[in-house]
Protein backbone atom coordinates (compact mmCIF):
# COMPACT_ATOMS: atom_id res chain seq x y z
CA UNK A 1 0.00 0.00 0.00
CA UNK A 2 1.31 3.27 -1.11
CA UNK A 3 0.52 6.36 0.86
CA UNK A 4 -0.74 9.58 -0.40
CA UNK A 5 1.43 12.89 1.01
CA UNK A 6 -0.50 15.06 -0.92
CA UNK A 7 -3.60 16.72 0.35
CA UNK A 8 -5.62 17.68 -2.80
CA UNK A 9 -8.56 19.11 -0.38
CA UNK A 10 -6.93 22.28 0.10
CA UNK A 11 -7.77 24.36 -2.42
CA UNK A 12 -4.84 26.38 -4.37
CA UNK A 13 -4.69 29.86 -4.93
CA UNK A 14 -2.88 31.91 -7.69
CA UNK A 15 -2.33 35.54 -7.66
CA UNK A 16 -4.65 37.49 -10.00
CA UNK A 17 -3.50 39.39 -13.34
CA UNK A 18 -4.22 42.39 -13.42
CA UNK A 19 -4.90 44.68 -16.32
CA UNK A 20 -4.90 48.43 -17.05
CA UNK A 21 -8.69 47.91 -17.11
CA UNK A 22 -9.22 46.57 -13.78
CA UNK A 23 -5.95 47.26 -11.72
CA UNK A 24 -7.35 50.60 -10.06
CA UNK A 25 -11.07 49.20 -9.14
CA UNK A 26 -9.19 45.82 -7.80
CA UNK A 27 -6.58 47.66 -5.34
CA UNK A 28 -8.67 50.57 -4.18
CA UNK A 29 -9.56 49.58 -0.84
CA UNK A 30 -7.69 47.20 1.49
CA UNK A 31 -3.64 45.59 1.15
CA UNK A 32 -2.36 44.81 -2.18
CA UNK A 33 0.44 42.70 -2.66
CA UNK A 34 0.88 43.73 -6.86
CA UNK A 35 3.95 41.41 -8.68
CA UNK A 36 5.45 42.89 -11.83
CA UNK A 37 6.66 40.23 -13.88
CA UNK A 38 7.48 39.31 -17.67
CA UNK A 39 7.11 35.90 -19.19
CA UNK A 40 11.37 35.86 -19.89
CA UNK A 41 12.29 36.77 -16.50
CA UNK A 42 14.42 34.43 -14.59
CA UNK A 43 13.50 36.11 -11.13
CA UNK A 44 9.96 36.24 -11.98
CA UNK A 45 9.91 32.77 -12.23
CA UNK A 46 11.39 31.93 -9.25
CA UNK A 47 8.74 34.38 -7.27
CA UNK A 48 6.00 33.15 -9.27
CA UNK A 49 5.22 30.07 -7.24
CA UNK A 50 5.94 32.36 -3.80
CA UNK A 51 3.57 34.98 -5.30
CA UNK A 52 0.75 31.75 -5.56
CA UNK A 53 1.83 31.09 -1.80
CA UNK A 54 1.16 34.23 -0.17
CA UNK A 55 -2.32 34.65 -2.32
CA UNK A 56 -3.27 31.12 -1.31
CA UNK A 57 -2.21 32.13 2.61
CA UNK A 58 -3.90 35.57 2.26
CA UNK A 59 -7.34 34.38 0.33
CA UNK A 60 -10.00 36.89 1.67
CA UNK A 61 -7.21 39.11 3.98
CA UNK A 62 -5.14 40.94 0.80
CA UNK A 63 -5.13 40.74 -2.63
CA UNK A 64 -2.25 39.46 -4.09
CA UNK A 65 -2.04 40.14 -7.87
CA UNK A 66 0.31 40.15 -10.97
CA UNK A 67 0.63 42.58 -13.88
CA UNK A 68 2.52 41.49 -16.77
CA UNK A 69 4.74 44.27 -17.70
CA UNK A 70 4.89 43.42 -21.51
CA UNK A 71 1.12 42.98 -21.97
CA UNK A 72 0.89 46.17 -19.78
CA UNK A 73 3.99 48.89 -20.04
CA UNK A 74 1.55 51.56 -19.58
CA UNK A 75 0.84 50.44 -15.29
CA UNK A 76 4.73 49.36 -15.30
CA UNK A 77 5.22 53.20 -16.45
CA UNK A 78 2.38 54.68 -13.91
CA UNK A 79 4.52 52.78 -11.17
CA UNK A 80 7.95 53.45 -12.10
CA UNK A 81 8.58 49.85 -12.72
CA UNK A 82 11.97 49.81 -14.09
CA UNK A 83 13.32 46.43 -13.11
CA UNK A 84 11.80 42.97 -12.75
CA UNK A 85 10.70 41.48 -10.54
CA UNK A 86 9.71 44.63 -9.08
CA UNK A 87 6.50 43.70 -5.70
CA UNK A 88 4.55 47.02 -5.03
CA UNK A 89 2.55 46.77 -1.68
CA UNK A 90 -0.30 49.10 -1.70
CA UNK A 91 -2.88 50.20 0.97
CA UNK A 92 -6.07 51.83 0.09
CA UNK A 93 -5.01 52.40 -3.44
CA UNK A 94 -1.62 54.22 -2.26
CA UNK A 95 1.40 52.55 -2.69
CA UNK A 96 3.03 51.77 0.89
CA UNK A 97 6.49 50.09 -0.13
CA UNK A 98 8.26 48.13 -2.82
CA UNK A 99 10.57 44.98 -3.37
CA UNK A 100 12.65 45.48 -6.17
CA UNK A 101 14.26 41.68 -7.13
CA UNK A 102 13.31 38.44 -6.02
CA UNK A 103 13.27 38.78 -1.85
CA UNK A 104 12.21 35.41 -1.14
CA UNK A 105 9.39 34.80 1.00
CA UNK A 106 10.80 35.96 3.59
CA UNK A 107 11.74 39.12 2.05
CA UNK A 108 7.78 39.35 0.92
CA UNK A 109 6.20 39.26 4.21
CA UNK A 110 8.80 42.01 5.45
CA UNK A 111 7.03 43.88 2.87
CA UNK A 112 3.29 42.56 4.19
CA UNK A 113 4.32 44.03 7.75
CA UNK A 114 4.22 47.56 6.32
CA UNK A 115 0.71 47.33 6.15
CA UNK A 116 0.04 46.95 9.68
Amino acid sequence: MTTNYYDISIPIMSALHLTKSDFDTKIKTGVSLVDFWATWCGPCKMAAPVIDELATENEGKILVGKVDVDAEPELAGKYGVMSIPTVILFKDGLEIGRQVGFAGKPGYLQLLQKAN
